[in-house]
């Protein structure tokens, strides 16, 4: 619940706007919420007839910083997503409806960000899975790979320079073909067996079709390309699982937790409780949230707000598990510890946005389902016709779709860790379509455009009163409100020297302010609406004092003070509105609770097409509906606290400054991890980039499975070459995806 303030969010005034409105501005009017506050009106109309308007269009200079910094990419089938929610996931969610038979592809098993290879499932200890598992595991399949291979090899020379007897060279193909098979067509027994249907048991249906047809060297060289193909996508995804591992794994397992005493005792850092305090020495992750309590260093904030620049931290600073000391030593109180801290929230976001599917991918793994027994019947048909076993076998090689498969999965997830590794946690995959689609953006002002961070620039104390005691009143109640407003009060009395009062009880009223008993006198501090409802008179509003936002103070009934505060506009915000518009973005608004002449003031500087002012959280929520209502695709940026209904009720809703707040993680669909408003356009430009790719991904999955279903048929593709043709298709797909994971390296760091 925000306090009073302008600049924080301000309520409607009691007075109407003028009747007095242009047939332009009225134009432009959305549907009229029920209260009937907002209206729209045109720069020129006087400053006192208008809560709404409209604003010129203005041009900013885009300034960029490159980085370096790199990422890497893991995947997951369609039907994989299905799967992982019954093993180990916190995200189990109804059954998706469909056939009794699952269809997959073969890295749903191996290359699941939501399960990575190595961890635990349930009912499986720790123990059972060793860091080093994974990496030991791919260096067995490639001996036993390569041992094959030697031996089929073997057979195919043997047989065609007659080196053996003919039957050495069966032999020696035989073994080879059953050792480089039995992984494949185990799996594919395994899988029958559980009512699974693999999409590449197609392969292992035409390996075991070549061994019942004696063709053991063909058999053989289909099993070993199968086999090097997915060592090749298992190697390519190990280097991403390890990243995402790594974020897991950034908490320390244990601490240095300080007694009463001041000893220092090493502790697992599950055992950390709120309130307790830590040693974080140089070179330490710290080990959970907290606030520093003594000790000045810098900390790597990269991995939760995706920051390069290192974040200096001091007495009453914010810190975050997984973040690595720098320099000097800190003792941190415990805030949150374990899952509930914030790098703990984006490791459960993250696992949960892979789990997601964008509704492409929701149609692909529809029609899949039924396109087994469909190439299956192609392929006895080509049998048939043609009375060739080579035909058969290459058919059935060629038409594992594993291309069109991963088409979407590689796609998004891609964008995912992209997205991640620049602050952005998007919590479902269909969200990156969203916002390729967006024509509208409505910003919230404090906190969001503007810092947030006010500060009194102008006391005015009523005649008679010493400045130094109404700011002794005000900061009595502004001490116990986290509002930016408030902050701003407490930080000029402790400038001045002002030592505060102790109050009673204090109430925050949402949007008005700050309610309370100090020295057994009713003190009021907040808008002008809240004193004008407890009948405090108020002196007119003064004309030279309209880009200023207001706190009024009264005592007893009786109007002591007038605050003035003013906010500064982010850096980062004109060049964010200009790449939203070339970007085709139509609209940019902005709804701010503060009065209209601070919130023109931001708008006009930051060339905004509308303002709405003086809104409570009801009413951001009513103009969000409106922008809908009228057709547009909307997204709503907000700090997720009082502006979390309006959030929900944009097609998109964007968390500013997520790090640290349960609250905006929670309230939004995306989530931004710092302030850099540059990255909202970033988010529009990877999501369009995304969608391209995945177009691109599905055109080469279908034209490689009808190119080679013909040639296969025309008896032009023999297996072996059905097999590269499936791989290269696989590949390409893989590295045409992880293309998306140098998108925003121009994007700057700073704040």
């Amino acid at each position: 619940m925000a306090p009073p303030t302008a600049a924080g969010k301000r309520a409607p005034s009691r007075r109407r706007p003028s009747s007095s409105v242009s047939s332009e501005a009225e134009s432009k009017r959305p549907p009229a919420p029920a209260r009937g506050v907002f209206h729209w009106f045109a720069v020129g109309q006087p400053a006192s007839s208008s809560h709404c308007f409209s604003l010129p269009a203005h041009e900013e200079v885009v300034s960029r910083k490159p980085t370096t910094e790199g990422a890497t990419i893991t995947w997951t089938c369609a039907s994989a997503s299905r799967r992982t929610r019954r093993v180990g996931s916190p995200y189990t969610g109804p059954p998706e409806p469909g056939p009794s038979w699952r269809v997959s592809s073969r890295v749903s098993k191996d290359l699941s960000l939501a399960q990575p290879e190595g961890a635990p499932t349930s009912g499986e200890s720790n123990a059972e899975h060793e860091p080093g598992q994974p990496e030991r595991a791919v260096l067995a399949r490639i001996v036993l790979t390569l041992i094959g291979g030697v031996l089929v090899l073997n057979g195919f020379l043997a047989r065609e320079l007659s080196i053996y007897a003919a039957n050495v060279a069966e032999v020696s193909a035989a073994i080879g073909a059953l050792l480089l098979a039995a992984p494949i067509v185990g799996r594919a027994v395994r899988n029958l067996a559980a009512d699974k249907l693999d999409l590449d048991e197609l392969i292992a249906l035409a390996i075991v079709a070549a061994i019942a047809f004696e063709d053991f060297v063909t058999a053989g060289a289909v099993a070993f390309f199968a086999l090097l193909g997915e060592l090749v996508e298992k190697r390519t995804a190990l280097g991403a699982r390890v990243a995402i591992e790594s974020l897991i794994q950034m908490t320390p397992s244990t601490a240095l937790r300080i007694d009463e005493a001041g000893n220092e005792h090493e502790v697992e850092a599950t055992e950390l409780q709120p309130g307790d305090r830590v040693r974080v020495r140089p070179g330490d992750n710290v080990p959970a949230d907290g606030v520093v309590v003594s000790g000045r260093s810098s900390l790597d904030e990269a991995s939760i707000t995706g920051e390069s620049v290192p974040a200096e931290k001091g007495p009453e600073a914010e810190v975050f598990a997984g973040t690595v000391n720098l320099t000097g030593a800190l003792e941190v109180e415990v805030s949150r510890a374990g899952p509930e801290t914030t790098l703990g929230r984006v490791k459960e976001l993250i696992l949960h946005a892979e789990q997601t599917r964008p509704p492409v991918a929701r149609v692909i793994d529809r029609y899949v389902t039924y396109y087994l027994p469909f190439v299956l019947l192609i392929a006895f048909i080509i049998l048939f016709l043609t009375e060739e076993k080579v035909r058969f076998v290459a058919a059935l090689v060629v038409a594992c779709p594993t291309a069109l498969v991963l088409a979407t999965p590689t796609a998004m997830v891609a964008a995912l860790s992209c997205a991640a590794r620049l602050g952005i946690l998007v919590k479902d995959a269909k969200d990156l379509e969203v916002a390729s689609k967006l024509s509208a953006v409505l910003f919230d002002k404090t906190g969001t455009l503007t810092t947030g961070r006010l500060a009194v620039a102008r006391l005015q104390p009523a005649e008679g009163l010493d400045p130094g005691e109404v700011l002794r009143y005000a900061c009595a109640l502004a001490r116990r409100s986290t509002h930016p407003a408030s902050r701003a009060v407490v930080t000029i009395a402790g400038e001045v020297g002002v030592a505060p009062l102790e109050p009673g009880e204090v109430e925050e009223l949402a949007g008005l302010g700050l309610v309370g008993q100090v020295d057994g006198q009713e003190v009021l501090l907040g808008r002008r609406r809240l004193l004008a409802e407890r009948e405090v008179v108020l002196p007119p509003e003064e004309e030279g004092s309209e880009a200023l936002s207001h706190l009024y103070l009264s005592v007893g009934g009786e109007l002591w003070g007038v605050l003035g505060l003013e906010d500064t506009v982010r850096a980062q915000a004109g060049p964010a509105v200009r790449e939203l518009r070339e970007q085709g973005v139509r609209r940019i608004s902005i709804m701010t609770g503060d009065r209209w002449p601070v919130a023109r003031k931001v708008g006009l500087e930051l060339g905004c097409d509308d303002v709405a002012a003086e809104c409570l959280p009801h009413q951001k929520l009513e103009l969000a509906e409106a922008a809908r209502a009228r057709g547009e695709r909307i997204a709503v940026v907000g700090d997720g606290v009082n502006d979390a209904p309006a959030l929900a009720a944009g097609d998109l809703g964007i968390a500013m400054g997520a790090a640290g707040s349960d609250v905006a993680l929670g309230s939004a669909r995306i989530a931004l991890m710092n302030n850099d408003l540059r990255r909202i356009p970033f988010l529009i430009e990877l999501s369009r980039g995304s969608q391209r790719v995945v177009r691109q991904n599905l055109v080469v999955g279908v034209g490689l499975l009808v190119i080679g279903l013909a040639l296969a048929s025309a008896g032009v593709l023999t297996p072996i070459m059905a097999i590269l043709l499936h791989n290269l298709g696989s590949l390409f797909v893989i590295f045409n995806s992880a293309r998306l994971i140098r998108l925003g390296e121009e994007l700057g760091y700073s704040q």
